[in-house]
């Protein structure tokens, strides 16, 4: 098994274990140091030619990163071999017009892999679709890899890649800002020092190709109420080497099979098609279960008694995968989760479900942006961070928003429990998308599958945002399904958002609602989750990108009101939008502020968490343990004729009725007039806007319905729009002696009888018809037999 530094996080199992993983990492680093001395840059002229830019806003890693040898960890952890160089550190760095020739000097140094724009790289200055990109070092390959091939290999590089060594170019340019990529440079070698130069063109939103969040603008910070952010050019992963035997791996699919107990893998190589390979997997020491296949058909291996993956127990398996049948017999690590994750019928309603059953997902809306790095987080301890901060909140799901992170990241995802949804990086949002990009989208989309397709804690893709650069929905929705049918497909997130189309298929239906948390329409097919929700703001003085220019969906004054008003929205999805309306996901916007958006649980410098931890992970983990033990939801009798009854002490004979249009309770008997019965009866119709919820249709006024407009509840007529139907439509859940109805559009907000007068209420609001004051007793209602048949 390797022992190498992406697996030292994994508690030691045997003694002697953790000593081992420390040598191996300490060999690691001096081998990537040596690399570095043999290239001619040593690290006392390296501090003294190069000094980083002062960054806008400084993490608590920003003065952590080692200048020569920034990001030493080993970069794959999914595909691990123990001999390899890092290239990180100082390289020369120059910029030319779009279409120069390599440049005859270098006359600026960058730190490479942050990218030209941030501070970290010493360069800090914007890039634009005019310029390209060159980067310059010298290497030595260690005497030790005598035999054998030498691949280079990039985590990423945004976005049109050229490589050369020795001046002569290392295979096609790579073109693609989000996936890894490899050369096999060895024909290029000169057997001493070799050069390596690096040209890249990006022309972010000017060119077709995927940017996600990225724009074109000032490195600084400055004002403007935008959400895209500054744009990250070039290289912005780990740049290193490694040996292979000629016939060796290149990808481990690794797909759970919980049904049987095995572990379907595929084995990718090169050179090695058809050869005999042999997958080990083993847990804590020991061996669980061993099989030999061929190399580029899928096999499985027995996994008995699997021990499962989840947020709660994120057990790693090692793996480990050896060539028998071809020469140089390369072995390589890696490891898996045992999880399912599926979507199904529960209690009536579309849930997805991991390993079998519901659990709820509560997560935060993750961009992946750095004040001091942008792109590129500073260590890789920051890169964990983020991560640890959702445990820490109580949230069990991560949204990875339009930008794809590095392997390191999908790692500590799968090593720390959090369930994953990425996004593929959209194209532009002011434009249509021409062949040329849409053919560019798909090829990289497939790539970023790929390499990230056997993470566990990866469950759900999710292929376009809100209508941005949207084509062929279904199409698409279709195509990442048939390529990777392991996991759960999103065919657009905020399908009611933004001139989004819904391309109807995929296995969930996503809306978007700020503030929220409001519901997502239930569906036959798909379960319904709520792709964003929240943007609640908090400006925090000496914590802002731009100070005085942040901005959000809803300000709030103080700390206080901001946790108030968070747990009010997790509070209404646990009480009433995940069992009443068949809500099954949610995520909040955001875990963290980027540059002038202050709507972040953290400020942009990671340096303050402006909510109560305590009492957020709390809410939350009150929601997911809710979900375990959700029962069927509240039914009412459809089609048929009810009076809904006060269960207030003291006002048990009072009934809602309307009057003039607007929602009161009045006391009603047998001697009551024709009149009054009629406009105290309702007739229960399915949800205007919610399958699983009602509608409540006047007796007398057909076609009018109990609905809130300004917080006032009152009968009136339908006008088709979807506003008018939310807020017609009601949601039931289980009431001490009753039932209590919760807008559909605000869970947690009430049908409330006040002073015979019907409010929308939510108890501690700022309103005086939210007193909460029996505000229990005041929300509940009995549904009884019809005054009026």
């Amino acid at each position: 098994m390797p022992t190498l530094p992406p697996r030292s996080p994994l508690a030691p199992s045997r003694p002697g274990q953790a000593l081992r993983h420390l040598l191996t990492a300490l060999v690691v680093t001096t081998l990537a140091l040596t690399t570095l001395l043999a290239a001619g840059t040593s690290p006392s002229r390296a501090a003294t030619s190069w000094t980083p830019r002062p960054a806008p806003m400084t993490t608590p890693w920003t003065d952590r990163v080692p200048v020569d040898h920034p990001l030493p960890e080993y970069p794959r952890p999914q595909l691990t071999r123990p001999d390899w160089a890092n290239l990180n550190g100082i390289w020369d760095f120059a910029v030319t017009a779009r279409d120069a020739a390599q440049p005859t000097t270098f006359g600026e140094r960058i730190r490479v892999p942050f990218v030209p724009e941030s501070a970290l790289s010493g360069i800090q200055r914007k890039i634009t679709g005019n310029d390209r990109l060159w980067y310059k070092r010298t290497f030595t390959v260690p005497a030790g890899w005598g035999g054998r091939r030498v691949q280079l290999n990039f985590g990423a590089s945004d976005w049109e890649t050229t490589v050369l060594v020795n001046g002569r170019q290392a295979g096609a340019v790579h073109r693609g800002g989000y996936d890894a990529f490899s050369y096999d440079i060895t024909p290029l070698l000169n057997g001493g020092t070799n050069t390596l130069v690096v040209s890249v063109y990006d022309p972010t939103e000017t060119g077709g190709q995927a940017i996600g969040k990225q724009r074109i603008q000032d490195v600084t910070p400055h004002s403007g109420h935008s959400i895209v952010y500054t744009a990250s050019s070039g290289i912005w992963q780990t740049v290193w080497l490694e040996p292979t035997a000629a016939a060796h791996i290149t990808r481990l699919d690794m797909v759970p099979h919980l049904e049987d107990d095995t572990l379907h893998v595929t084995v990718r190589g090169t050179g090695a098609d058809g050869a005999a390979v042999t997958v080990s997997v083993s847990g804590q020491g020991t061996t669980a279960g061993s099989a030999t296949g061929t190399v580029g058909t899928e096999f499985a291996v027995p996994v008995p008694n699997a021990r499962l993956w989840s947020p709660d127990d994120p057990f790693l398996y090692d793996v480990t995968a050896r060539l028998t049948g071809s020469p140089g017999r390369d072995t390589v690590g890696g490891y898996t989760g045992m999880r399912s994750i599926a979507v199904k019928d529960v209690d009536g309603v579309r849930r997805p479900v991991l390993n079998g059953r519901f659990v709820f997902q509560t997560g935060t809306l993750d961009q992946g942006f750095w004040p001091d790095g942008l792109y590129t987080a500073p260590t890789d301890e920051a890169l964990k961070f983020d991560l640890g901060k959702h445990k820490d909140l109580g949230f069990n799901m991560v949204r990875k928003h339009i930008k794809v992170e590095p392997q390191r990241w999908f790692y500590w995802a799968d090593r720390l429990g959090l369930l994953v949804w990425q996004d593929m990086p959209s194209m532009d949002s002011g434009r249509t998308p021409d062949g040329t990009a849409r053919a560019q989208w798909e090829s990289e989309y497939r790539a970023v599958i790929d390499q990230h397709r056997s993470s566990p804690a990866l469950i759900q893709w999710v292929d376009q945002n809100e209508g941005w650069g949207q084509y062929d929905q279904a199409r698409i929705a279709g195509m990442v399904k048939a390529y990777d049918p392991s996991r759960l497909v999103d065919n657009m997130s905020g399908v009611n958002c933004c001139g989004a189309q819904d391309g109807g298929n995929g296995d969930v239906i996503d809306n978007h609602n700020y503030v929220g948390p409001g519901n997502t329409p239930t569906e036959p097919v798909r379960a319904s989750v709520l792709g964003e929700y929240g943007g609640l703001g908090y400006r925090v003085p000496g914590h802002e990108w731009y100070p005085g220019g942040g901005f959000s969906y809803e300000d709030q004054p103080s700390p206080a009101a901001l946790n108030d008003r968070l747990v009010g929205l997790l509070d209404g999805i646990r009480e009433n939008a995940m069992p009443a309306g068949g809500l099954s996901a949610s995520v909040y916007t955001q875990i963290t502020d980027v540059e002038n958006e202050t709507n972040g649980l953290m400020t942009y410098d990671r340096q303050v968490v402006k909510v109560d931890e305590a009492r957020v992970r709390a809410a939350n983990q009150a929601l997911v343990a809710a979900s375990r033990t959700l029962g069927p939801p509240v039914k009412l009798p459809l089609e048929q004729y009810v009076s809904i009854r006060v269960t207030t002490p003291g006002h048990t004979d009072r009934y809602i009725r309307h009057s003039d249009g607007l929602g009161y309770t009045e006391v009603v008997g047998s001697g009551s007039s024709d009149l009054l019965k009629q406009d105290a009866t309702w007739k229960v119709t399915p949800g205007l806007a919610n399958r699983l919820c009602y509608s409540f249709e006047s007796r007398n006024y057909p076609g009018e319905y109990l609905r809130h407009r300004d917080f006032r509840v009152r009968r009136e007529p339908g006008d088709g729009s979807a506003l008018y139907k939310a807020d017609a439509t009601w949601c039931p859940v289980r009431g001490d002696g009753g039932i209590r109805l919760s807008a559909s559009g605000f869970p947690g907000q009430y049908l409330r009888h006040i002073n015979a007068e019907l409010w929308l209420a939510q108890a501690g609001g700022p309103h005086t018809w939210d007193n909460p004051a029996t505000f229990t007793e005041d929300t509940t209602w009995a549904v009884e037999a019809p005054w009026a048949p």
